[in-house]
C-alpha cells in the first residue's frame, strides 16, 4: 500500500473524527462509540513499519471507523440513513446498528485472518475459516459484555450506547450478524487477501525475485 494512501486515510479519518465530535447527540455515548478508534489508530501507527498490514485490512479498518464515527455522533438508533432505510422498507426500527455489528464481524475477520496467517503455521483452509469465525464471535461476545457493564453502571444514561430500541433479542441479533459478517468476509475476500499477504511476504524476502518468491509461497 503506498505510504501516501496511508497518510491520506489517516488525515481524512482525523478530520471526520473531529467533525463527528462536534455537538454529538450525547457526549458520553460518542466517547464510548469512538473508543475503538482511539485505541486502534495509535497501535496501527506504532506497528506500521515493523508489521504493516495489507491494503485490504487498512481500507476496511478505515470504513469500520467511519461507521463508528457516524454511530457515535447521532447514536446508532438515530442515524438519518437508518431512518431512511426504515421508512423505505417500512421497518419497525432503525437498523443502522445492525450494519455496525455486521462490520464488527466482517472487518475483524480480515484482521484476525491476517494475523493468524502471518504469525502462525496456519494456512488457508477449513481450520483457518473456523478459527477466524470463532475469534470474531469472541470479540462480539466481549463487546456485549461491555454493553452489559455500561448498562449496570450507567442505567438509563447507557440507553443510547446500547441501542436496543426495545428489542429483547438485540444481543442475539448483534452476535449473529457479527458471525455472518465474519463468514461473508472470508468467502468474498480470501483470495484477494491471500494475494496481498503473499505480496508482503515477497517484499520482505530479500534477494528473491517476485517470480521466485511467488513459487516458494504457493
Amino acid at each position: 500500500m503506498p505510504r501516501s494512501e496511508k497518510i491520506i486515510l489517516l488525515l481524512i479519518g482525523v478530520v471526520l473524527l473531529t467533525i463527528s465530535g462536534i455537538s454529538p447527540y450525547d457526549r458520553a455515548t460518542w466517547w464510548m462509540e469512538v473508543a475503538p478508534i482511539l485505541i486502534a489508530v495509535p497501535l496501527l501507527l506504532v506497528s506500521a513499519k515493523r508489521f504493516p498490514l495489507t491494503p485490504l485490512a487498512y481500507r476496511l479498518i478505515f470504513l469500520h471507523a467511519l461507521i463508528l464515527m457516524v454511530g457515535g455522533h447521532y447514536t446508532y438508533a438515530r442515524v438519518p440513513f437508518g431512518y431512511w432505510v426504515q421508512n423505505l422498507l417500512d421497518l419497525s426500527r432503525n437498523h443502522y446498528d445492525r450494519l455496525g455489528h455486521l462490520a464488527q464481524g466482517f472487518v475483524p475477520a480480515i484482521i484476525a485472518r491476517e494475523l493468524l496467517l502471518r504469525t502462525s503455521p496456519l494456512r488457508s483452509g477449513k481450520w483457518l475459516f473456523f478459527l477466524v469465525t470463532s475469534v470474531c464471535l469472541a470479540i462480539s461476545a466481549c463487546y456485549e459484555f461491555i454493553e452489559w457493564w455500561a448498562a449496570l453502571l450507567g442505567g438509563e444514561a447507557a440507553t443510547d450506547f446500547l441501542g436496543t430500541q426495545g428489542d429483547p433479542w438485540d444481543t442475539q441479533w448483534d452476535m449473529f450478524l457479527a458471525f455472518l459478517g465474519a463468514m461473508i468476509a472470508q468467502l468474498l475476500l480470501s483470495r484477494l487477501h491471500d494475494r496481498q499477504i503473499q505480496a508482503i511476504a515477497c517484499k520482505g524476502a530479500a534477494g528473491q525475485s517476485p517470480e521466485r518468491c511467488t513459487r516458494n509461497n504457493s
